[in-house]
């Protein structure tokens, strides 16, 4: 199996940098200090690696998905449980852009990767955006898994937010459910839509039954 810096140092090139092999290694292994950082418990290597074998299995629906699998590096490369709105993706955001710019990537290859992790705040995407809607589709896949593992995720998420007394959680945690729910399809490109978006739906409703 291909190493996740292995994966990296691929999806780098495949996008244009044009640093040595010896600085997207280590551009490799320091996204992975951040994503094992104490405070992550669900967003966490585990996850990363989930969303980009999940890009990487619908890779011909992007037109780009060397950025893509870019973006899944870097959506969560900044995440502190306590951060308010979406200060996290739009600090990933920018961490994002300057990091691949210092590893040689084209300027706008670098501002496209920013974009595309913005996205991950609310999942939302315009029209004709293949490479966007991967990411968010990716980013999402957690919530059509079994119920064993969804259960796991949802537990993973309350020890992120230990801090959060259960009544704040609780009603903070309906309220992100009731989004996604309100979302004309939790999963955009067609063949993760068809396959999904049924399992998605009656998972987010079970929890928000639960909390209720």
């Amino acid at each position: 199996m291909t190493s996740l810096p292995d994966r990296f140092r691929a999806a780098a090139r495949g996008a244009g940098a044009t640093a040595s092999d010896a600085d997207l290694d280590a551009a490799a292994q320091h996204l992975l200090s951040r994503w094992t950082e104490p405070q992550r418990h669900y967003h966490d290597v585990s996850h990363l690696a989930s969303v980009l074998d999940v890009v990487d299995q619908f890779a011909g629906l992007a037109p780009h998905p060397d950025r893509v699998r870019l973006a899944a590096w870097m959506h969560d490369a900044v995440y502190d449980p306590r951060a308010l709105g979406d200060a996290n993706e739009r600090d990933s955001a920018e961490f994002a852009e300057g990091l691949l710019l210092t590893l040689g990537a084209p300027a706008e290859v670098a501002g496209e990767v920013a974009r595309l992790v913005g996205l991950t705040a609310g999942h939302a995407t315009g029209e004709d955006d293949p490479d966007g809607e991967l990411l968010c589709d990716a980013d999402l896949a957690i919530l059509a898994s079994a119920a064993d593992r969804y259960a796991h995720y949802t537990s993973a998420i309350r020890r992120e937010y230990a801090h959060v007394p259960d009544d704040a959680f609780r009603a903070g945690r309906t309220q992100v459910l009731q989004e996604l729910l309100r979302l004309p399809a939790i999963y955009r490109l067609a063949p993760i839509h068809d396959e999904w978006e049924s399992r998605a739906r009656a998972n987010l409703q079970a929890e928000l039954d639960e909390l209720a």
